[in-house]
C-alpha cells in the first residue's frame, strides 16, 4: 500500500519547519503536529494566527526571536516581508535549500525578470523555464576528453607496477616459491589514480542571466562525464542541484533542476551563500581536496568582507579555487570590481567564463595544474 499523502493546504506549514530546521532551529516531530492541529483549531482567519500557533509550539528561543519572525515573514509574507524590514536584518539568513523540497517552497513573484544587467541583493523567486538548443562543440569536447585530462589525485590503494615506491613482498614471495626460494626480481607497488573531486558553485542571480542556461547545461555535461562531481546554485539561497543533474536526459535533468532551485534571476549575496555552504559540515566536505570552479561575475551587493573570509576558507580546503567569470576578457586580466578585488589574493585562477568554450577550455586544462 501507498503511503499516505499529505494535503496540499499542509505542505507550507510543513515546509516552514523544515526552514527552521535549515537555518538552526531544533524542532521535533511532535512539535510540527502541534504545529498544524493548533493552526487547525484557531482557524486560521489571519496571518498573526499562524505566528501565534508557532511559537507557542515550535518555541523559538529567546534569543532567536528576532531571526525566527524574519524567517516568518519570509516564508509566509514574500515581498512584503522586504518592504516593511528595508532589507537590513535580511543579510543575516541565507536558505539552504535541499533537492526535492523546491515543491514546497511557494513561490511569491511569477513575474520573470526581465533586466540581467544589475546585481540586487533582493530575494525574488521565480519559476525558470530551459529551452531545448543543440549541443555545442564545446560540451561535445567535454564529453569526450574529461576522462582523460580532469585532474587526479593519488589513492591509498595500491596497484602493479614495473617501477614503484613500494615492494610486493606477496607477489615476490609467491613467485620466490617457484624458483625453489631464490629471488629473481622484486616486484613494485604504486598508488592508484582516482578522479579528483570537481565542487561546481553556478552564480544564478539577476547579473549572470544571459549565461544561466548555458552554465546548468555545462554542468549537466561534466556531471554526465565525470564521476564526483557535485553541483550547488548560488543567489540569495544556496541549492544542491547534484541529483537533478544526475538524469540522463538534459531536458529532464534541467526541468528538474528549475524545479528545484527557486531563486533563478535574484538578488546577489555570494558572502553570505558561500558562508551557509561552508557551515553544513556534509557540504563543506565536498570542497576538501576538491577542485572548486565558480562560476559568477563577482557583483557583489552584500558585505565584501563576508565575501572574502569565505573564501578564503574555501581556499584553504580545496585543492585549487578557480573563479570564471564574464568579466575577464584575455589572460592579462585585472579585476575591477571592489569584491573581485578583494577575494584576489586567495583565488588561484581568475579567468575568463563568459563562453562555454573558455569554461571547457580552463576545466580541461586543471590537469595540468598542480596544488595550489
Amino acid at each position: 500500500m501507498s503511503e499516505p499523502r499529505l494535503p496540499q493546504a499542509a505542505e507550507i506549514f510543513v515546509s516552514f519547519v523544515t526552514l527552521l530546521r535549515l537555518n538552526g532551529f531544533a524542532a521535533a516531530p511532535e512539535q510540527t503536529v502541534a504545529f498544524l492541529a493548533a493552526i487547525e483549531l484557531l482557524g486560521p482567519r489571519r496571518i498573526d494566527d499562524i505566528h501565534r500557533a508557532g511559537l507557542a509550539t515550535l518555541a523559538p528561543p529567546p534569543e532567536r526571536r528576532a531571526t525566527y519572525d524574519l524567517l516568518f515573514d519570509l516564508h509566509f509574507r514574500g515581498g512584503e516581508a522586504l518592504d516593511q524590514t528595508g532589507g537590513d536584518e535580511e543579510e543575516d539568513v541565507v536558505r539552504l535549500q535541499e533537492e526535492g523540497r523546491g515543491a514546497d517552497e511557494p513561490l511569491f513573484a511569477e513575474e520573470e525578470s526581465e533586466s540581467g544587467l544589475a546585481a540586487t541583493r533582493a530575494e525574488a523567486l521565480v519559476a525558470r523555464r530551459f529551452a531545448g538548443r543543440a549541443t555545442s562543440d564545446a560540451l561535445r569536447r567535454l564529453a569526450r576528453e574529461a576522462v582523460a585530462k580532469l585532474p587526479r589525485r593519488r589513492g591509498h590503494r595500491r596497484m602493479r607496477a614495473r617501477r614503484g615506491a613500494f615492494a610486493d613482498l606477496r607477489r615476490t614471495l609467491r613467485e620466490s616459491v617457484r624458483h625453489d626460494g631464490e629471488v629473481l626480481r622484486l616486484r613494485r607497488l604504486k598508488r592508484r589514480q582516482r578522479p579528483r573531486k570537481l565542487l561546481v558553485l553556478i552564480d544564478v542571480s539577476g547579473s549572470m542571466k544571459a549565461r544561466t542556461e548555458g552554465n546548468m547545461r555545462l554542468a549537466h555535461a561534466l556531471v554526465q562525464t565525470a564521476a564526483n562531481v557535485e553541483v550547488f546554485t548560488l543567489g540569495t539561497r544556496l541549492t544542491r542541484v547534484t541529483r537533478s543533474l544526475r538524469l540522463k536526459r538534459r531536458e529532464q535533468a534541467l526541468a528538474a533542476a528549475a524545479h528545484v532551485v527557486s531563486d533563478w534571476d535574484g538578488g546577489t549575496r555570494i558572502g553570505d551563500a558561500l558562508k551557509a555552504f561552508l557551515a553544513v559540515p556534509r557540504f563543506s566536505a565536498y570542497a576538501r581536496g576538491a577542485a572548486v570552479l565558480v562560476i559568477s561575475d563577482g557583483l557583489e551587493r552584500g558585505d565584501h568582507q563576508a565575501l572574502r573570509e569565505a573564501v578564503e576558507k574555501l581556499s584553504l580546503r580545496s585543492w585549487r579555487l578557480s573563479w570564471l567569470t564574464p568579466l575577464a576578457s584575455g589572460r592579462g586580466f585585472k579585476p575591477q570590481t571592489e569584491a573581485l578585488i578583494a577575494i584576489e589574493p586567495f583565488v588561484d585562477d581568475m579567468v575568463a567564463g563568459g563562453s562555454d568554450a573558455a569554461i571547457v577550455e580552463h576545466i580541461l586544462s586543471l590537469g595540468q595544474r598542480r596544488a595550489a
